[in-house]
């Protein structure tokens, strides 16, 4: 029975997605071992090595719907080695004196790294398609919301006025850097190993066939890229892949912290996804809970230190090859894969059902009574007294509105130094939140362009 919270039949779904575990099972593990030993047979087989009626009948043989997990299972557990069993048994399986064959010149590491890599090929077009529909929901909420006036806020206070289509531009524009790192990060990312014992290939270095030409035909039958060099002990690539993970993951953590805190009654200007049957308190009724916002910030949670795990392989591997960070790859990589992609779908999910109270969002801009533009009156005054007089003046009067829980307007047009400058009427005007929203709506568009531009590409 499953122990962990990503393959629990109760839970599963809530911390990744189907589609990325098989990605990251066993068998499909299993399948690209295989796949790399019948590719390398394949092209040693074309350079001559040895007949190309063997490497067929491995290839043949090369399905992990063909083997014994039971058997590979046991022999791990009597050799304490990964792939020995597996190399043993695909041997077995072959007709002939084709099994001789099978793993020649190669180091279990070589099949074992480029496997990751090859389910990391297979698990970046679920990323891709993810982000994009995410990206395509986060341009359709910035448009519709473009000029639409919310608080803007720093430090947990009111600062000044936005437009709620602003802030999910600047999600937006994250995204889409996310998304340009990946796709400078993939011809980095996508590269198979094959270096033999120590990556000098030496095992092939004695006979009569080039060694690059195998590693060069083995790597374009994989669809991966050539290595200028045994990459054993530089983790680094892999590393790349798991920071970008780790760096969508936060965003999707920020994305629902910043909905669970404006779900609050106290501002109730957004709320996730709801629909009735949806439980938020199994004894109080009226809950509406953001449970999705929360499994999404729990994702992020645990994803975050999948981060220092990745660096930490870059640190400990000894001279020319050392299992002790390789090995840690097993475990942390296909979790943080299906854990990402889980905040990532319900982050999709979150944003597509979102809620959005606008009147709200108006309403939460008046409740400091005006204090909100107190920036706003500060250089309209400025211009008469100074920049810095101004401050200090408006300053004043925004303390003692603050205190006294006094409209803000009040204590402006009580103060001389205001008073015969500005007039109650201009004073008003420079209050109206709905104003003074700068370049909001500009920046939105910029946002928004670039993301025609990518979409178009």
């Amino acid at each position: 029975m499953p122990v962990h919270v990503i393959d629990s039949i109760f839970f599963r779904d809530l911390f990744g997605t189907q589609a990325m575990r098989r990605v990251f099972d066993d068998h499909a593990l299993l399948q690209k071992w295989l796949d790399y030993e019948a590719a390398l047979a394949r092209a040693q087989a074309r350079l001559g090595m040895f007949p190309l009626a063997a490497a067929e009948e491995i290839t043949r043989q090369a399905q992990a719907a063909h083997m014994d997990t039971d058997a590979i299972k046991a022999g791990i557990d009597k050799t304490v080695h990964p792939l020995v069993s597996m190399i043993w048994q695909l041997s077995q399986r072959c007709e002939g004196d084709a099994g001789r064959y099978v793993h020649w010149g190669a180091t279990t590491q070589d099949v074992m790294d480029t496997a990751i890599v090859l389910q990391i090929a297979d698990a970046l077009p679920l990323f891709e398609a993810t982000l994009d529909a995410l990206m395509t929901t986060m341009a359709r909420l910035a448009r519709t919301y473009r000029d639409t006036p919310i608080a803007g806020r720093t430090h947990g206070q009111q600062a000044l006025p936005t437009t709620f289509g602003a802030k999910v531009a600047v999600w937006l524009a994250e995204l889409q850097r996310g998304r340009e790192r990946l796709a400078q990060a993939k011809p980095r990312i996508l590269v198979g190993q094959f270096g033999g014992a120590v990556g000098t290939l030496a095992g092939l270095g004695e006979s009569d066939v080039d060694a690059l030409a195998v590693q060069q035909s083995l790597m374009q039958q994989l669809g991966l890229g050539m290595p200028p060099i045994a990459w054993h002990t530089s983790r680094d690539a892999i590393a790349e892949y798991a920071l970008l993970l780790c760096a969508w993951a936060a965003l999707m953590g920020r994305i629902a912290h910043e909905i669970i805190d404006l779900q609050k009654q106290e501002f109730g200007e957004l709320e996730e996804p709801f629909e009735m049957g949806k439980a938020g308190s199994s004894t109080m009724p009226h809950k509406r809970n953001p449970m999705l916002c929360e499994s999404v910030l729990t994702l992020a949670r645990l994803t975050r230190e999948k981060a220092a795990t990745a660096i930490d392989t870059l640190v400990y591997n000894e001279h020319e090859r050392d299992w002790s960070s390789f090995q840690m790859e097993w475990a942390y990589l296909p979790e943080l894969s299906v854990m990402a992609h889980g905040a990532l779908e319900l982050t999709a999910r979150v944003l597509d059902g979102l809620i959005v109270y606008p009147q709200r969002m108006r309403a939460n801009l008046d409740v400091t009574g005006g204090l909100l533009l107190a920036e706003r009156v500060m250089f309209a005054l400025g211009e008469h007294i100074g920049r810095q007089h101004a401050h200090d003046v408006v300053y004043e009067c925004a303390m003692r509105a603050f205190e006294d829980r006094t409209p803000f307007i009040d204590h402006l047009c009580d103060d001389a130094r205001v008073a015969q400058h500005l007039s109650r009427q201009q004073i008003a005007a420079l209050l109206d939140p709905a104003a003074y929203t700068g370049m909001a709506a500009v920046f939105v568009d910029r946002v928004l362009e670039l993301e025609a531009q990518r979409a178009a590409t």
